[in-house]
């Protein structure tokens, strides 16, 4: 299940104490909205804030949405695109390793 995570009206992790069991949640927590390139240690601290409801081992991370959410796209060049791609992989490791 993918979870829209990438700003603020997005709100709080607490409804993730209620998934079942069996479900792996990826939580959307870098925005493609925006060409801005979120920090690895704010990442991580959202994941941390996550685990509080679900353990790590049922959550993954991922952009939101798409990089193309509407007809017309978001204004993000390829080069962003592959930052923000970039920043999943290397987060991810810190996080749960190779």
């Amino acid at each position: 299940m993918l979870l829209e995570y990438d700003d603020e009206r997005s709100g709080s992790f607490a409804p993730l104490r209620d998934v079942p069991e069996h479900q792996f949640i990826v939580l959307g927590l870098i925005t493609t909205k925006r060409p801005e390139l979120e920090s690895m240690p704010a990442l991580i601290q959202r994941l941390t804030e996550a685990r509080r409801h679900i353990p790590l081992e049922r959550l993954g991370l991922s952009p939101q949405c798409g990089f193309a959410s509407s007809i017309v796209g978001n204004n993000i060049s390829h080069d962003a695109q592959r930052r923000k791609l970039d920043l999943v992989v290397q987060t991810a490791q810190a996080v749960w390793g190779n």
